[in-house]
């Protein structure tokens, strides 16, 4: 090449980066206007500039190397963030519901494209089925990081079965060249690299990492560097072993998540970040080509088919683990996609004419319309578990519930209720616990979180399995007869509801009771008050209190007499949610 051309070349590629970071920005404050996804914003910005729309990039390669860098990037931070040991606290959950959904989907799948023509011949009817089974990591993880339901119980269900289904589908990756010809070496080799690429990955950071990364601790921007280039060499590792580049980086994360500069090097990557994945959906935009009316029945047949067998394998298995409405659906919903991955799998079986190029382009408007669709529903998952719950009892699918431990005082009504269970009533109840210990026997909790309850029950307390947003929930737990009605959770955490609704929904039920709620933001308690709020909690006066003390202790020069006062404090509390 001349210089001539490498420099048009690279001219080229700023301008097309210029052009996706311009599109996504305007289409993007387009949509903050009308109340739109910014996922959706950028999916429709690539395909506005792309070889599909007004081709002001016609070469979406061009931005496809920088898009790839912002996913593995995204997976590295993902397994930064990722807090093993609360996995393993739903790990049979997990295990189950990823088995069931992973192996019954491309069961059901192959079946479906074998039997009825989209899939010709054995072989692409499996290509089909493996890439229709996966889900999207990357709209997933993001849109829950923004609704904040990455650490709930069915987040954490959803994402630990995005991480099984990327290893089901590496191993596939990995005996994909041999699969005309399929042999049982095929897949011990494949397992072989995976377990040496974890292996790899763990005696590094075992030994090697800790005291580097303590060496250069003093300087942040090290750490960064030494953060991002260990991402990478992970990820050039796995791609010499033949592996996903983005599940190198994701092991990178999760070996180096237990550092003490991990939470540091999440805040400093995440503008990085963000400049990435939006070149990712936007060059994603691109590949979305103009739907004729054959694509569009054949892929609505293709995702009506995906919906139905997600609900299926995911809801049945966790409703029959007792997991209830709530946490066996919303992952169900969550989980109603494609993965990028998927289009990946396809591609190489186009490349090896195992798959025809009429079945990639279907699978791309699927890929497309299910992105699309699947964002507005796991945005609005609680408004839908909230119109179906009542229709499943009606099939048979009752709510959840179990009878709490037995008491001297069960027969009697209970006085105080805590309505949601998070951190500050675990710490309220550690208090009652041990200050006002004959308060136990009249407080009653409500939640909808099975964990939660279980971990309830087990101390003696009393609870209730629900919705604390649905007044049937109020009313059968016996709200209308207590005297006292807590809620320590802020609007953040109320899905669906705020502590306004909650508190109007209340003193309907509740004419007399003394209702205590939350308010984050000072230019609503009054408007609480007004609502008939017997008293309004405002913690961040509390935490800014406690705060100015200790400014007035470093002052003095008495911050170690703080600290060992706090420590005091919390020794031997054994709260619920620690």
């Amino acid at each position: 090449m001349t210089a001539n051309a490498s420099l048009y070349v690279e001219n080229q590629l700023i301008i097309d980066i210029a052009l996706c970071i311009i599109a996504a920005w305007v289409v993007a404050v387009v949509g903050r206007l009308i109340r739109q996804p910014l996922l959706l914003a950028y999916l429709a910005a690539g395909f506005i500039i792309g070889p599909h729309g007004f081709r002001w990039v016609t070469n979406p390669d061009s931005t496809q190397t920088i898009a790839s860098m912002g996913l593995i990037i995204l997976l590295f931070m993902i397994g930064l963030e990722m807090d093993l040991k609360k996995m393993t606290t739903a790990g049979r959950a997990i295990f189950v519901t990823a088995s069931v959904q992973i192996l019954g989907c491309v069961g059901l799948g192959y079946l479906f494209f074998r039997y009825t023509g989209l899939g010709q011949g054995w072989l692409e009817a499996l290509y089909l089925a493996v890439a229709f089974a996966m889900s999207s990591t990357v709209i997933i993880v993001k849109i829950l990081h923004d609704k904040h339901e990455l650490e709930t119980l069915a987040g954490r269900i959803t994402l630990g079965v995005l991480v099984l289904q990327d290893l089901a589908v590496i191993l596939f990756l990995a005996v994909q060249p041999g699969l005309k010809n399929p042999e049982f070496s095929q897949l011990a080799l494949a397992l072989g690299k995976v377990l040496l690429l974890v292996g790899v990955a763990y005696l590094v950071s075992r030994f090697l990492l800790p005291p580097v990364f303590k060496f250069v601790a003093r300087q942040p921007e090290l750490v960064l560097v030494g953060a991002l280039a260990w991402c990478f060499a992970m990820a050039g590792f796995a791609g010499h072993l033949k592996l996903s580049h983005e599940m190198g980086a994701l092991i990178a994360g999760i070996m180096v998540s237990t550092f003490p500069y991990a939470l540091d090097v999440v805040a400093r990557i995440t503008s990085i970040r963000d400049f990435f994945i939006t070149l990712f959906f936007v060059a994603l935009g691109m590949t979305i080509p103009v739907p004729t009316w054959h694509f569009l029945s054949l892929m609505l047949v293709f995702s009506a088919f995906l919906v139905v067998t997600r609900l299926l394998t995911v809801f049945i298995p966790l409703y029959l683990m007792n997991y209830g409405h709530r946490v066996s659906l919303l992952p169900a919903i969550n989980l109603c996609q494609m993965s990028e991955l998927s289009l990946v799998v396809l591609t190489l079986g186009v490349a090896a004419g195992d798959v025809r190029g009429n079945s990639i382009s279907v699978a791309a408007f699927a890929f497309a319309f299910l992105a699309v669709d699947s964002t507005y529903a796991i945005w609005k998952n609680d408004l839908i578990l909230r119109k179906t719950s009542p229709w499943l009892s009606k099939i048979g699918f009752k709510e959840f519930e179990r009878t709490p431990v037995a008491s001297a005082q069960e027969h009697k009504p209970p006085r105080i209720f805590l309505l949601g269970f998070s951190w500050v009533a675990s710490s309220l109840l550690e208090e009652i616990t041990r200050k006002a210990p004959a308060l136990l026997p009249e407080l009653c909790v409500v939640d909808f979180n099975p964990e939660v309850f279980g971990r309830l029950l087990r101390r003696g307390v009393r609870v209730v399995y629900g919705d604390i947003t649905q007044p049937n929930t109020l009313l059968h737990a016996g709200v209308p007869k207590a005297e006292i009605l807590i809620c320590s959770l802020p609007d953040s955490v109320l899905r669906g509801a705020n502590n306004l609704r909650l508190l109007r929904q209340l003193r309907d039920l509740n004419q007399e009771a003394h209702i205590i709620v939350h308010s984050e933001k000072i230019a609503q308690v009054d408007e609480l008050y007004a609502a008939s709020a017997s008293y309004v909690t405002v913690s961040r006066f509390l935490e800014a209190s406690h705060l100015l003390e200790v400014i007035e202790a470093a002052d003095k020069g008495l911050l170690a007499q703080e600290r060992q006062r706090q420590a005091e404090q919390l020794t031997g509390r054994q709260e619920v949610v620690p």
